[in-house]
């Protein structure tokens, strides 16, 4: 979830993925309510703190659940977050799973917008999925990330509508330098669409709707356990005037997975979901955890 990028080539770092399980993680969202879902194990952000804009509060009751308008029956997460321009207006939102995922396969089903609910379009709006563990201290070896961003209005130095996949190295946050490998996928991408991500033997193969948009590896791989997050922020010094009025944004989620130590194609993720809801699993979760647990990383 950091903001800006400094591809780096560096050697590989040798990882590799055991033996195929049968250990995985999958939720759909259908909770009655947010006691439900942090009884789930998730966590919903209100500490400040990097990323977004200095001095933006993230809240808890940005975080809710929605009906799915396009599917009877199936119910959404959904994130939303606001600006008016000014820090003390703008909120933005967050949840974290357990820090219990590295290698194997990662995937989520998610709604990507290019304009605000209501207000102005214009401001530098991040929609992200993505695993972090935390950075400990400038240069952490140990830090560990892997990101999906979409930036619908640009921002980090572009005006250009992107998405981005990152393998994250490591990074100093002020003065900030980034050790990453970035990869740019151009154009407009409202709407739906299924994000996998493969970590195994020292790759990263991120694919977007099933087509494979990048390959990255060396040292640009995680090395600890990571919680599995998405967030809806913005960036800091790329919002319109305070002229403009209040901006509201949503972003939409209908299920996540992972497969731990096992690398599962896209087309095989979509039929683990698929059985899943037919059999009405809405929550799986037997990816084991490290002993003793390790604090999630929603702000780092």
């Amino acid at each position: 979830m950091m903001r800006r990028l400094l591809p780096t080539l560096l050697l590989p770092l040798a990882a590799s993925v055991s033996a195929a399980t049968n250990e995985r993680f999958f939720d759909d969202f259908s909770y009655a309510d947010r006691a439900a879902f942090e009884a789930a194990g998730w966590q919903v952000r209100a500490a400040a703190g990097h990323p977004g804009v200095p001095g933006a509060t993230w809240r808890p009751e940005a975080v809710r659940f929605k009906a799915d308008g396009e599917a009877s029956g199936n119910q959404l997460l959904e994130l939303t977050a606001q600006t008016d321009g000014s820090a003390a207006g703008t909120v933005q939102a967050q949840v974290c799973q357990a820090r219990k995922f590295l290698e194997g396969t990662y995937a989520a089903r998610l709604r990507f917008v290019d304009v605000p609910v209501s207000g102005p379009s214009g401001d530098a709006v991040i929609q992200a999925f993505y695993a972090v563990a935390p950075l400990r201290f400038a240069f952490d070896p140990e830090f560990s990330e892997l990101d999906w961003e979409y930036l619908p209005n640009g921002g980090w130095g572009s005006p250009q509508t992107r998405l981005y996949s990152i393998t994250w190295q490591t990074v100093r946050i002020d003065p900030w330098l980034a050790y990453n490998q970035p990869t740019e996928t151009a154009g407009k991408l409202a709407g739906w669409h299924v994000l996998v991500m493969q970590v195994a033997e020292g790759r990263t193969r991120w694919y977007l709707d099933g087509r494979q948009v990048a390959t990255h590896g060396g040292r640009n791989y995680p090395v600890v356990p990571m919680s599995i997050n998405f967030s809806l922020w913005f960036s800091e010094g790329q919002l319109l005037p305070e002229t403009a009025g209040l901006r509201r944004y949503a972003q939409q989620i209908d299920w996540v997975f992972h497969a731990r130590n096992s690398v599962l194609s896209p087309e095989a993720v979509l039929d683990e979901v698929s059985r899943y809801r037919q059999t009405g699993a809405a929550r799986v979760d037997t990816v084991p955890g490290p002993t003793p647990p390790l604090p999630a990383a929603c702000d780092i």
